[in-house]
């Protein structure tokens, strides 16, 4: 999917565009799924499938939430690197660990690494990791195709690749509702919020994300096998798991 797609901007206003949001990125988060991201980022992580030990990689990080609920999975021994091409997200989400660590919630153990890097270049080695993640960021890559291939690249054969992605309905009245909310609600929350452009991208970039059967055709030609999906929250939230093909 090129950035002259309809709905998409070209990476680097992208890049500067969470920059500009990542200040209120999480209120706007609970505000928009009434708190239950973070069930969905749980949930993705249980389809990961990572075990205590595991060295495991979260694409399009934001500010961490997903790489901190793999890291209590992987303890104890195992790391997490977690990547994203904002440094503005980058550095809210170094804050959300050292808070979770003082709170108890994250292994004092555990290694998270925080780390800037563009998912369609991912600078890490073949088999590296032993799942790979990616939660609300898919829909930003400039080209899915590639994203996908370089996080199955990077994770051992049988590991897991893991998308959790807002998806659309196709029928009434979750259609209707998702309509009125991009077109109406989501905007006027973006204003509120002082930016916008960034949330009249957020719709356009849900709409013209592939639906589940398509996405999982695009991990299929990424190199992933047993591919399945979940979808959940009345229709609006899809979670697409495949294993790397051998």
């Amino acid at each position: 999917m090129s950035a002259t797609a309809p709905g998409t901007l070209p990476e680097p206003q992208v890049r500067a565009m969470f920059d500009r949001i990542a200040g209120v990125y999480d209120r706007m988060n609970a505000v928009m799924t009434a708190g239950l991201h973070h069930r969905w980022r749980a949930r993705a992580a249980d389809l990961a499938a990572v075990r205590p030990g595991d060295r495991v990689l979260d694409v399009a990080t934001g500010t961490g939430d997903l790489a901190l609920e793999l890291a209590r999975r992987v303890a104890p021994g195992g790391a997490v690197v977690a990547a994203d091409f904002s440094e503005g997200m980058l550095e809210l989400a170094g804050a959300k660990l050292q808070a979770a660590r003082e709170r108890g919630s994250v292994p004092s153990d555990v290694p998270v690494s925080f780390e800037p890097a563009n998912a369609l270049a991912l600078p890490y080695a073949d088999g590296e990791f032993a799942a790979a993640t990616v939660g609300f960021g898919a829909r930003n890559f400039a080209d899915l195709q590639r994203g996908l291939a370089e996080m199955a690249r990077v994770v051992a054969p049988g590991g897991r690749v893991v998308v959790l992605e807002i998806t659309t309905p196709t029928g009434p009245p979750l259609s209707t509702f998702l309509d009125a909310w991009f077109d109406r609600i989501v905007p006027m929350l973006g204003r509120l919020a002082g930016d916008a452009a960034a949330y009249s991208y957020l719709p356009s970039s849900v709409r013209r994300f592939p639906q589940p059967p398509v996405l999982a055709e695009a991990m299929w030609r990424a190199g992933l096998e047993r591919i399945r999906w979940i979808v959940t929250a009345g229709g609006i939230i899809a979670v697409h798991v495949g294993e790397v093909r051998g």
